[in-house]
């Protein structure tokens, strides 16, 4: 179920950069695409992994033992998105300072 989950996070972040790369086809479109994935990108702060909140870091282990943290970022709202690796696969997680899990449309 785990890896279920984490595999679906990933192929679903695969299909909407492939849909934005097909889809931009005028210069003007690409430079909007863009603009709009920096912002997105631009709501997170990079933190140390230290600084994660013990909620969010039982989580990660419950459900996903194997992963390892590559990065850790937080916004505004105290929601985290975590970069992991679990085996071969890399993927974006994102939970709120309580441990819950957060689905994220990109």
């Amino acid at each position: 179920m785990k890896k279920l989950i984490l595999s679906a996070a990933i192929f679903l972040g695969s299909l909407s950069t492939f849909a934005q790369a097909t889809t931009a086809t005028k210069t003007e479109e690409t430079t909007q695409t863009a603009q709009a994935t920096q912002s997105v990108e631009e709501k997170y702060t990079e933190i140390k992994a230290e600084e994660l909140p013990d909620a969010v870091k039982g989580a990660l282990k419950k459900a996903f033992p194997t992963a390892v943290l590559d990065k850790a970022f937080v916004n505004e709202k105290k929601e985290y998105k975590l970069q992991v690796t679990v085996g071969e696969k890399v993927g974006a997680l994102y939970a709120d300072a309580t441990g819950k899990w957060i689905t994220k449309q990109s």
